[in-house]
């Protein structure tokens, strides 16, 4: 386990820590850890859901998550340009803007450039 304190004792740990525990635990400690899905299909999957829910607020960590577990920009382009026509307009063009966002953030760190 790492001595760094996960995204959701950071968020949460003070106020709620009975959600971090199950958090950490149980969603990223068991059911993503599960046989049957790769890391990279369970991302797939959660972006999809979380975009067709409207969700961005828990979209953005699973989106650079999803590219940390094998997806590419195209794909993740094209899961969402999908999820537009069975979930609704706003809630595929608000996931685009926010994969666009964090890609660029990606490459200006990585050309060391400003935005």
């Amino acid at each position: 386990m790492s001595d760094q304190p996960s995204r959701a004792q950071q968020l949460l740990g003070d106020l709620a820590p009975k959600m971090v525990q199950l958090t950490d635990d149980v969603l990223f400690g068991d059911v993503w850890k599960r046989e049957g899905l790769s890391p990279r299909d369970r991302s797939l999957i959660t972006v999809a859901v979380l975009a067709a829910t409207y969700r961005p607020g828990q979209l953005d960590s699973h989106l650079k998550l999803a590219l940390e577990n094998g997806l590419s920009r195209d794909e993740l382009v094209e899961a969402l340009t999908h999820v537009a026509f069975y979930a609704g307009w706003p809630s595929g063009m608000g996931a685009l803007v926010q994969l666009k966002g964090i890609v660029e953030d990606a490459a200006d760190a990585t050309d060391g450039t400003a935005k």
